[in-house]
């Protein structure tokens, strides 16, 4: 009896284990889908997507470094690392719940804070600094992604996205945000549902901010005064639940958009027309211009870091001047 019931276990574990496995979603098949013979012009056909490293929880964030490096957050380890070609990891800082980075001006990163619910500054050193968590006396929800805007200033989203468990939401709504050198917070809309992923065009003259909840782009007319005005919805990115939602965005020096969205990075022109989709094995969340021609893709996707050599070459904010 004793050997029939330590059978009959043997076999629970191995059903479980075998119901566990199916529950593990399989990794997709890496492709280059065309919806328009443009897309070939950005990619090449026999583009070889590549792994930079792995063994992370949840990657997020990537900020491409002229000295041959990435800094990378881990939302789930807590922790943003600078990511070498060859797959070290450095831990730089441990935080709760970082999200995406930017360089400003000066060369210094800057990182969306969730836990802290903050806009802060980390030295080379791992020490931080608030630059701003409220606004109108309010703190803000979890800000989730930011860039550096032609004008000096930073912009960012403000989503409930990652707002932490147990905490209260203190605004209203989901904003998108101006900060300036100052450290002056202003609302530039709060129109979004769940604001995430945004960029300039190479120009200066565009805003694109997407949102995850309505699974759109949307684009706004750039003043120099730092305000936006004529929002519109650039372009949609449906998919069904469990493919992806719109998050990081980059652009190339023509005007191209790099999103993310439902199976991994969707490519769009200037005009918004959707060029194809670079399928990924892992559901990429965000993704950085890199190498020093700026013509390498670095793709934050899940529990690593990949890239996609293009023939196109980004537009980097913070390296725009040198190229």
């Amino acid at each position: 009896m004793r050997r029939l019931c330590i059978s009959l276990a043997l076999l629970l574990l191995q059903a479980a284990a075998v119901f566990g496995q199916q529950k593990v979603a399989p990794k997709r098949e890496f492709q280059l889908k065309e919806a328009s013979p443009q897309f070939w012009k950005l990619i090449s056909r026999d583009a070889k997507l590549e792994v930079v490293a792995s063994g992370f929880g949840f990657t997020e964030g990537p900020v491409w470094d002229p000295g041959g490096f990435l800094y990378v957050s881990d939302e789930e380890l807590n922790k943003i690392f600078r990511v070498y070609l060859d797959g070290r990891k450095e831990a730089l800082i441990s935080l709760g719940d970082p999200d995406g980075n930017t360089y400003d001006q000066q060369h210094r990163l800057v990182d969306c804070a969730s836990v802290l619910r903050a806009i802060i500054r980390i030295s080379s050193d791992g020490k931080y600094t608030i630059l701003a968590d409220r606004f109108e006396e309010k703190k803000f929800n979890s800000p989730n992604d930011v860039v550096l805007g032609p004008d000096g200033a930073l912009y960012f989203t403000d989503p409930t996205l990652d707002l932490p468990k147990g905490e209260t939401q203190e605004l209203a709504y989901q904003g998108v945000y101006r900060l300036d050198a100052g450290g002056k917070v202003t609302l530039l809309t709060k129109e979004l549902s769940q604001p995430n992923g945004l960029a300039f065009s190479p120009g200066g003259k565009e805003f694109y901010v997407d949102d995850s909840k309505q699974r759109n782009i949307r684009v706004y007319d750039f003043r120099s005064d730092g305000t936006i005005a004529n929002g519109r919805i650039f372009g949609e990115e449906p998919g069904g639940k469990g493919d992806g939602v719109p998050d990081g965005i980059k652009v190339d020096r023509d005007g191209n958009l790099y999103v993310t969205g439902p199976q991994g990075i969707w490519i769009w022109d200037a005009e918004g027309h959707h060029l194809g989709t670079i399928v990924m094995p892992e559901q990429p969340a965000n993704l950085a211009w890199g190498d020093a021609d700026l013509g390498t893709l670095y793709i934050t996707a899940t529990t690593s870091v990949y890239k996609l050599r293009t023939t196109a070459h980004g537009f980097v904010p913070y390296l725009s001047a040198a190229h």
